[in-house]
């Protein structure tokens, strides 16, 4: 490895647009809770770990959770560690979420955990937090809270998660619209299982205003025209599609195709607990695996303040150094 690169990206001043905190839970907060049970990191943070299939990676991830996320004090807990962590890697900017479905498996008060992790950000760090829901979340027992969610004003936005393949409940269009309209910011998992037809899905019928992951919508030039024409922004992850197996081998990965598409592509980790994955792993792949130059990775950090849900007077202050 390059010590000159490795200190470029360290030093670079950097967003991260694609942040699950479930899956973010820093790994020493999970053994302290759990004195013996988790007393060694995971296989899957080996380089050359795959796994099987998506319900794999999520039965382990929400093992993990479900141990450490009993209380809103312990998503401040958590949330207080990883930005922490964020801001050491000279991340500015942040979007990170939190699973409505932890709150409906622990019976956690929604908002009280939004608060929470709102009271754990520190000056100097931008971060936006929102609510991810999954494709059946909106059950008898949640939509009270989905729906007083709305009006939470420590809540910038709304994300789809969970497996795509599982088909949008009749609920979904309206209530992304619903968000819209009470100032929410909208996004939606796409394009990792399913392809470009579930993009182009999330889109049309859910207005979403950027995709997490999308790496395949290189198979369908008509939903690049799509994501172009309506300045939708990627938040990709290489390493968490890589060990997912949605592309083959890190040289592979389609971000250059999704570039020289004018598709705006930025850069985050996912669910590093998982992965056992950081920030400047993501950028080292893209220089080591696919050529990218100090420039090209300059540009991917300038695309996440670009695209940053803060002021243009802030967005140009770090557009300058980066």
């Amino acid at each position: 490895m390059d010590p000159k690169l490795r200190s470029f990206i360290n030093d670079l001043p950097k967003t991260e647009t694609h942040l699950h905190l479930e899956g973010s839970l820093p790994w020493e907060l999970l053994q302290a809770a759990n004195p013996g049970k988790h007393s060694m990191t995971p296989a899957s943070w080996e380089p050359d770990f795959r796994f099987r299939n998506f319900e794999h990676f999520e039965s382990e991830l929400l093992g993990y959770a479900a141990d450490f996320f009993t209380s809103a004090q312990r998503y401040h807990d958590c949330a207080r560690a990883v930005f922490a962590d964020r801001m050491a890697r000279n991340i500015h900017y942040m979007e990170v979420s939190f699973a409505s479905g932890c709150m409906d498996f622990k019976n956690l008060d929604g908002r009280e955990v939004c608060d929470a992790i709102r009271a754990a950000v520190p000056v100097g760090l931008e971060v936006r937090i929102f609510l991810g829901i999954h494709h059946s979340g909106y059950t008898q027992k949640m939509a009270p809270m989905l729906e007083d969610a709305l009006c939470w004003t420590n809540l910038d936005g709304i994300d789809l998660h969970g497996l795509e393949t599982i088909p949008l409940g009749d609920w979904t269009p309206d209530y992304w619209r619903r968000a819209r309209d009470a100032g929410k910011f909208t996004k939606a998992h796409a394009g990792e299982f399913c392809g470009p037809d579930f993009i182009r899905c999330v889109v049309e019928k859910l207005g979403a205003e950027r995709i997490q992951h999308g790496v395949r919508a290189v198979e369908d030039p008509a939903v690049l025209d799509l994501l172009r024409n309506r300045s939708i922004a990627l938040d990709l992850c290489p390493i968490s599609n890589l060990k997912l197996s949605v592309v083959p081998s890190a040289d592979k990965y389609p971000i250059r195709q999704l570039l020289d598409a004018g598709i705006v592509c930025t850069i985050s980790t996912d669910d590093p607990i998982s992965f056992g994955n950081t920030i400047e792993d993501e950028y080292l792949l893209l220089a080591e695996h696919l050529d990218f130059t100090t420039d090209e990775l300059a540009q991917l950090a300038r695309n996440g303040f670009s695209n940053a849900l803060a002021s243009e007077d802030w967005k140009q202050s770090l557009l300058s150094r980066a």
